[in-house]
């Protein structure tokens, strides 16, 4: 959820600082081409002043007659106008010049330079003939190699009779909104490091609740069902969310709490009566004749029933029980377990050996252990075969430390792997081998509550392996 949170703030602050910063910074380059504008047409109007009063050429249709090798005449207002064009052009590298109607020049600078015939030289021209200040020219921008053509027209009586026209470069304007733009693209980019830091705040704000929440539902799905969530922290929605979170998981827990209960107290309450119960099919087992089949089927289920009675007894207690976690040798653990099993083995044809580690320490409940060692090993004793063996065998793996018991019985199919360990669950193929489902069950829950795990996978060539997986070190 953060990965999808974070890259929209971002990205909507980024919008947002765009938004501001493409128009100001347009604001700040046109700003500064009106200056340079502003500044041409007060020097066009200068010139138009000074070629205001310059001697006109013949009316239209007239002829200029000039004898070869006579110079043109100019008066004093012509040849002050050309001498401030010719400052002009040098002390600011800007073409300058007044043009007659018809697009002869009346005096330019550079000399010789002529009237462009087209571009915006010409439309600057073309405009002020109509006897108004060309229009602002388009905005240049500091990518752009482009100049600026300024023309204003020069009147007399009333009429235009030529026109003042400027042709400006365009690298010092271009230079000066670079650097005005330098100070806004610093702007922008504080701006947008205050903005990915507020958004990624803003982000672990709105999703820290969610994270604990989160994690608290782990914990619950993990048996840990004294989980809570402190609703003080992010959105208001998110702290009514965490509430009801919380009173969610108090009926829960009550409702399991009351469930274990019942089992326990159901439990501890049918012993008495199924006793007495086996008691009198004892007594009545006096008066019926010897090797009577229905007498020992009922003794079978009622011993049964016991048994399944105790194991529901044990599944309570130890999923209300706290596990008493402290350091022991897993390794000689085992040994002692597979040495108390040897006589059963041994009696059922079976060979019990250990291997691996003879002394490696982990953080377990002992007597968690040593139960789900038994609950395996019974296991794996009750269906392997007359003649094969099981092997007991410890080593470290990382941070954890894996005991496994491997087997040489018929073991389980693939579907049967995802199932085997749920409670009162059994293979159909081992329906007439005595137990009640609830060994590995009980096993687990008292593995899971010291933070280890039970493990099933496939023995080679045949069997089941099963691991027993605790931690090196002391848990959370």
């Amino acid at each position: 959820m953060r990965a999808r949170l974070l890259p929209l703030l971002i990205v909507l602050f980024a919008g947002v600082l765009l938004a501001l910063g493409f128009p100001l910074a347009m604001s700040m380059a046109g700003a500064e081409q009106q200056r340079v504008v502003i500044d041409r047409i007060d020097d066009t109007s200068r010139f138009s002043a000074l070629a205001q009063f310059v001697t006109t050429p013949p009316a239209e249709g007239e002829q200029r007659e000039r004898r070869p090798g006579q110079p043109a005449a100019q008066d004093e207002r012509l040849a002050v106008l050309t001498s401030e064009l010719s400052r002009y052009h040098d002390l600011y590298g800007i073409r300058a010049g007044v043009f007659y109607r018809d697009g002869s020049a009346m005096a330019a600078a550079p000399n010789g330079w002529r009237l462009p015939t087209a571009g915006e030289g010409a439309d600057a021209f073309a405009e002020a003939l109509a006897g108004r200040r060309s229009h602002d020219p388009a905005q240049v921008w500091p990518w752009q190699d482009r100049r600026i053509a300024v023309a204003s027209p020069v009147v007399r009586d009333g009429d235009v009779v030529a026109v003042v026209l400027t042709d400006s470069p365009t690298e010092q304007l271009r230079s000066r909104i670079l650097r005005s733009w330098l100070p806004l693209a610093v702007g922008e980019a504080a701006a947008m490091a205050l903005a990915v830091g507020a958004a990624v705040y803003l982000t672990g704000w709105v999703l820290r609740p969610v994270r604990v929440l989160d994690k608290a539902t782990h914990d619950i799905a993990a048996d840990q069902f004294a989980s809570r969530v402190a609703a003080v922290e992010g959105p208001p929605e998110l702290r009514r969310l965490a509430r009801s979170f919380n009173e969610m998981a108090d009926h829960v827990e009550e409702v399991l709490e009351q469930q274990r209960a019942f089992v326990a107290d159901a439990s501890h309450q049918l012993r008495n009566p199924l006793a007495a119960l086996l008691l009198r099919i004892e007594l009545l087992g006096l008066e019926l004749p010897p090797g009577s089949e229905e007498f020992t089927s009922v003794q079978e289920e009622g011993k049964r029933l016991a048994r399944v009675l105790d194991d529901l007894l044990g599944l309570a207690l130890a999923e209300h029980a706290q596990p008493d976690l402290r350091i022991v040798d897993a390794a000689a653990l085992a040994a002692e377990r597979a040495a108390a099993w040897r006589p059963v083995a041994e009696r059922a044809g079976v060979r019990l050996e250990t291997s691996g580690s003879t002394a490696l320490t982990a953080w377990a409940d002992p007597v968690a252990l040593s139960s789900a060692l038994d609950a395996v090993v019974d296991n794996a004793v009750k269906f392997t075969p007359g003649g094969e063996r099981v092997t007991v065998s410890v080593r470290p793996a990382g941070e954890r430390v894996h005991i496994e018991v491997a087997d040489g019985g018929p073991g389980l199919g693939e579907d049967e792997l995802g199932r085997v360990g749920d409670r009162f669950w059994r293979s159909g193929r081992h329906q007439n081998v005595s137990g009640s489902g609830l060994g590995l069950s009980i096993a687990r829950t008292l593995l899971a509550a010291g933070g280890g795990s039970l493990g099933f996978a496939p023995n080679e060539p045949r069997g089941l392996r099963v691991t027993i997986d605790v931690p090196r070190n002391r848990p959370e």
